[in-house]
Formats: C-alpha cells, sequence, structure tokens
C-alpha cells in the first residue's frame, strides 16, 4: 500500500505530504483545488509522460516520491526481472528537470519508464474517467476477462509460443521471398565461387611471391654482391678474417699480463667465430640463389591472375578474395540446399504454429469457462447498484492470432428490460458506465494482489441510495484493499476511514493547492457542505453526524 507520498514543485503544489491510511481514504475539495492535480502526480509516479509546464517555479526541479509497503504481495520476480533491488518497503521517485528532462527510481536505481510501469503496476492501479472510455473497446474488456481469470500464467505462455511462431514464420516467409532471386543468381555465382575455387588462393601467398619474384629477376646481381662479400670477409690472399686472426694471435701473447688484455683477447676470439659464421652464412645464401627465368615467368603468371581477380572484384588482397569465396560457398551451398532448408523451416514454423493453438486453446478455455461467472456477478451488483433490468453479456468469438490471443471477447450491454444487449459505447450513460465500471472494479479487486485502488470520481451521475452502496463497496474493497477516492458525493465521503480535504491557498503571491486531513469536527463540517452548500443548515450538519456515525 502507499504509505507516503510527496509532490514538490508540481503545477499548482508547492510541496505536499500525504499519509494514506490503509482502508478507504476519502479526498473531496472544491472544483479547480488540485485533486485532479494530486492524481496527476501519482500517474508520474506510475510511468505518465511529463514536461517542464508541471513545474510550479520554474527554476527548480519537480519531485514525486511514493513509499510503498509491499509486503505479502509476491511481486519479488518483477524485481528480480528487472535486475532491482527487492525491499518489503519499496521507494519510487520521479524527478523533472528545470530543462525538462525526466528521470525515475527504484528504490534508489535508476530506471526506463518500462520498468517503471511494470514494477508501480503491481502496486497501484487508477481509475480516471479515461477508463470508462476504455470500457468500450474490445481490448480492455479482454484485459477485464484476463484479470478474472487469473490467466497471467497462460498468457506468458501464449505470448512465448506466439513470439517463438511469429519468429519461425518470418524466417520461412523471408527464406521464401529470397529462394527466386537466389535461384537467378546462382549460375552467375557458381561460375565466381568456381573460378576462385579453381584459383587455389592461399592466405600471405601473394606477399612470398611478390618477394621470391624480387630475388629472381634480381638473382645475377645479388649473388655478385654476396660473392664480393664473402671475398671482403674471408679471401685467400687478404681478408678481414686473415687480419682479425693475427689481432687474436697477438692479443693471446699477452693476455696473461693483465686480465683487461685476456678481456680484448677474448672479445676479439669471439668476433672471429662471429665473423668465420657470417662468411659460412653468406657463402650458402649465394648458393641458394638461382638464375630461374622459367620460375619467374611462373611466378609472374600466378601473381598476375592474383591482380586480376582483385580488379574483377574491386577488393585489395588475397584475404579479401578468400573471404569473397567463402561468401559465395555459403550462397551456392544455400541454393544446391535449399529445397531442404524450405522444408525445415516450413517443418518449423507449423511445429511452432501447433504448439501455438495449443496454448491459444488453453488461454481461450480459460476465458471462455469465466464468462458465466461474470455475467451473473455484475448483473447481481448492477441490480445492487438501482439497476434490476440491467443486463451484461459477454461474446467470445474466434479471430486471427495476435499477441492477445485467438479471442475477441464483446461486451454487451442493456439498461432497461426488453432492450437487446449492444455494444457499451452505443448504449451506457454516464451514470451507468460508473455503475458498471464500480462493478467490474469490485469483482476483480477480490482477483488481484494489488495494494492500491485509486478511484477518481467514479460515482459520476449517481446520488442518493445509489451512493450509499457503492460507497459500501469501496468500504469492503478496502479490507483487503488500500482504496482512495476522489468524490463529490457525501455518501460516499462519509464512509471514509480518513478524509482529506484539497484546497487552494491564496495567502502568498502566488496560489497553491494544499491537502489537510480532517478531524472528526471537520469531517462534519465538510460533509454539511457537500450536503447543504456552503452555509450548511442544522439539519445538514446532523445528517452529517449520522451518516459518520453510521459508519
Amino acid at each position: 500500500m502507499l504509505s507516503h507520498l510527496l509532490i514538490k514543485n508540481y503545477a499548482l503544489i508547492d510541496e505536499l505530504e500525504l499519509t494514506p491510511d490503509r482502508e478507504l481514504n476519502i479526498i473531496t475539495g472544491e472544483t479547480g483545488a488540485g485533486k485532479s492535480i494530486m492524481l496527476g502526480a501519482i500517474g508520474l509516479l506510475l510511468g505518465n509522460r511529463a514536461d517542464t509546464r508541471v513545474l510550479y517555479n520554474p527554476e527548480q526541479k519537480c519531485v514525486i516520491e511514493g513509499t510503498f509497503g509491499v509486503s505479502g504481495y509476491a511481486i519479488e520476480r518483477i524485481f528480480d526481472e528487472e535486475e532491482l533491488d527487492y525491499s518489503t518497503t519499496c521507494i519510487v521517485r520521479r524527478e523533472i528537470s528545470v530543462s525538462g528532462k525526466s528521470r525515475a527510481f527504484v528504490n534508489d536505481t535508476p530506471v526506463n519508464l518500462e520498468t517503471l510501469r511494470r514494477v508501480t503496476s503491481q502496486m497501484m492501479d487508477i481509475h480516471s474517467q479515461h477508463d470508462s472510455v476504455l470500457l468500450g473497446s474490445n481490448e480492455y474488456q479482454l484485459e477485464i476477462v484476463d484479470t478474472y481469470a487469473q490467466n497471467d500464467g497462460l498468457l506468458r505462455t501464449y505470448r512465448s509460443d506466439y513470439q517463438s511462431y511469429r519468429t519461425k514464420r518470418t524466417a520461412y516467409d523471408q527464406l521464401q521471398a529470397e529462394a527466386s532471386a537466389m535461384r537467378k543468381e546462382f549460375d552467375y555465382n557458381n561460375f565466381l565461387y568456381e573460378e576462385l575455387v579453381k584459383a587455389q588462393l592461399q592466405p600471405d601467398e601473394q606477399e612470398a611471391l611478390e618477394q621470391e619474384l624480387t630475388i629472381l629477376e634480381n638473382a645475377e646481381e645479388i649473388k655478385e654482391r654476396l660473392q664480393l662479400a664473402y671475398e671482403y670477409l674471408d679471401n685467400a690472399e687478404q681478408s678481414v678474417i686473415d687480419f682479425l686472426k693475427g689481432a687474436v694471435s697477438n692479443l693471446a701473447y699477452i693476455s696473461k699480463l693483465s686480465d683487461q688484455y685476456e678481456q680484448l683477447q677474448n672479445r676479439a676470439q669471439s668476433s672471429l667465430i662471429e665473423l668465420r659464421d657470417l662468411a659460412d652464412e653468406i657463402s650458402s645464401e649465394q648458393d641458394r640463389v638461382e638464375i630461374d627465368d622459367t620460375r619467374a615467368e611462373t611466378i609472374r603468371e600466378r601473381l598476375n591472375l592474383m591482380y586480376q581477380l582483385q580488379t574483377k572484384h574491386q577488393v585489395k588482397s588475397v584475404d579479401e578474395l578468400i573471404a569473397l569465396r567463402n561468401e559465395l560457398e555459403r550462397k551456392v551451398s544455400k541454393v544446391l540446399n535449399l529445397d531442404d532448408a524450405l522444408a525445415n523451416a516450413k517443418a518449423q514454423a507449423s511445429a511452432a504454429y501447433a504448439q501455438l493453438q495449443i496454448s491459444a486453446e488453453a488461454l481461450s478455455d480459460s476465458r471462455k469457462g469465466v464468462l458465466p461467472s461474470i455475467e451473473t456477478e455484475i448483473g447481481s451488483l448492477l441490480h445492487d447498484l438501482g439497476m434490476p433490468n440491467a443486463s451484461l453479456k459477454i461474446e467470445a468469438e474466434i479471430t486471427k492470432a495476435s499477441p492477445t490471443g485467438v479471442d475477441l471477447i464483446s461486451f454487451l450491454f442493456s439498461a432497461n428490460k426488453g432492450v437487446k444487449p449492444q455494444q457499451l459505447k452505443n448504449v451506457a450513460s454516464g451514470g451507468e458506465f460508473s455503475r458498471l465500471m464500480m462493478a467490474i472494479k469490485y469483482i476483480l479487486a477480490s482477483k488481484r494482489s494489488l495494494p492500491t485502488i485509486v478511484f477518481d470520481e467514479i460515482d459520476t451521475g449517481v446520488s442518493g441510495e445509489i451512493a450509499i452502496k457503492m460507497g459500501n463497496m469501496m468500504r469492503d474493497m478496502a479490507r483487503s484493499h488500500q482504496i482512495i477516492a476522489i468524490s463529490h458525493l457525501h455518501q460516499i465521503a462519509g464512509q471514509g476511514t480518513a478524509h482529506y480535504f484539497v484546497f487552494k491557498d491564496h495567502s502568498s503571491d502566488k496560489t497553491v493547492s494544499r491537502i489537510k486531513k480532517l478531524t472528526h469536527d471537520e469531517r462534519v463540517a465538510e460533509i454539511a457542505q457537500m450536503i447543504g452548500g456552503k452555509n450548511p443548515s442544522a439539519s445538514a450538519l446532523k445528517n452529517a453526524r449520522e451518516i459518520l456515525k453510521q459508519r
């Protein structure tokens, strides 16, 4: 339930705090005093859109914060799925900055509006005048049936199967659409693929061949240069190695005279060994270099093929050609296996559709199973609410599968004896809509584990004995739910376990909406004014006391 509400800098509200009672909270006040403004602020907590026009002071941010007690309402799963910290006390906060940027928090964790709506929809339900308009839509009527039947589990299963079927059906349809174009392109793609396969391209082959060709094209000069280098190192007459041998020999004579000379001799000896190894390697490299015009021509032809293929396919490397070959192989293979792929995709779509039909039938059976009970319960409540001849008939038709199932639910209503029930939007008046909506909310309250229910003038168009019965229904609902009711009827106001009065404060430069919890005497005065006007008579005051006493 809502244990505390804070509204700061919203519309005509500078700062407002409300600590509702656990049971039936009545909110009254003059037209335009701010009742609907407070409801709008609560709507922001439930994920409604907002902008900077809601700021009372345009230079300060707006903050709306609700503290909810959620112990025993089995909503931990929602928190786990949204990766939020669960606590039996949940704090929901909405902020609108001066720039118009909106932020939302659940237990101090930032969340997007979709997550905010999902979490708060498990904590509070608001009935507004908009709901009366929605009641005429088949979608809303279907939601009523599902709530009454407690179809959450069946709906989750159906929606999962529906999504699976749509995914597999889309894949099959897409493959079918692509099949014709793929077959048309097959010959060309297969020609390109075979050409690349025939080329037998290997990674890094081009770089290796280019280097080998460079050596072959310069083989004579390379051999000559290597020979000269070798002779400088190890010529029979005069060479670097011979001179270094002399140096080693001379240093050897004096190496025993000083450690420093021995180190010099060792270094010279190491250099001699390194130069001999270098000379051997140069000699071996010279032997490996061959003048082979035939091999050079073969490499040129191979490289020319690579260059031509790169130009043809507008790529810059053999690696890209290999990637293209692999892609062409996938396309060619896909066409060669197209019939099997189509058959497999069709089989998967058919299997998913069969599963969808099973879950759709289970959901549909559950819905149809509760329709007589809904008709009977609502009919009985409408009778109690002063409509003895009213009747509600719910029709169910099977239609094309959609995200909500295969059922088209239609509420047909008649308020008068002998009049055939028709679509709600065509027959119900304002007062009839209010009573029908009250009956629906009443029967659904026992089906939902919902902490708080808000009624925004659900008593529109009713009065007298009917208003008393509606008030009694709210009191009954308040035994298991926290009820917050905005009302203009004294019969309902008198039923509250707490009564709040919304008023405009004109004491400062700018009008401010405020709210106060009424004492017993203040309740008597307010209810008397609701009965008899601004200056209630003694009989109106007496009547007000009797109403509160009866409660």
